[in-house]
């Protein structure tokens, strides 16, 4: 979903995004715990000349994985739904379109940063970042009210 916020319309929403980004990062370490452990267990075996491993534990692993893998999604779709766009999931980094002087830009905001203090061109990227001025303030839009 597209959507344009201004700056207040994007900060109402940070409590819900910084509340969904925490758990996105506990569903991904919780993937990456239960990948790994499937990866540990499968060298184990060919390192052993293929031994028969425990089926109920690689069952297990493989169920803790696929349910780690489908929470992080719906995580990651909350996310996209409200219209923010998650450009870096391991910083907490994240993005909200805006218009500004005629284009479009974003809001850029970082997990553990207080408020949205930044924006960038589409095409800059985090390194690009801009501190939000009153120039800024005073310029930019959101979408029309529904």
């Amino acid at each position: 979903m597209i959507r344009r916020f201004t700056v207040e319309e994007a900060e109402r929403l940070l409590p819900e995004v910084r509340r969904l980004l925490h758990e996105a990062l506990e569903r991904k370490q919780a993937l990456n715990s239960a990948s790994q452990a499937l990866q540990a267990l499968s060298q184990r075996a060919a390192w052993l000349g293929g031994i028969t491993i425990d089926r109920a534990a690689a069952l297990e692993l493989r169920m803790a994985r696929n349910a780690a893998e489908t929470s992080l999604k719906a995580a990651l779709d909350a996310i996209h739904s409200l219209g923010v766009v998650v450009k870096d999931l391991d910083v907490g980094l994240v993005d909200f379109l805006t218009s500004y002087q005629g284009r479009d830009v974003f809001l850029c905001w970082r997990l553990g940063e207080p408020s949205i203090q930044f924006w960038h061109g589409t095409d800059e990227g985090f390194a690009g970042r801009k501190p939000i001025d009153q120039q800024f303030l005073q310029s930019h839009r959101g979408d029309p009210a529904h």
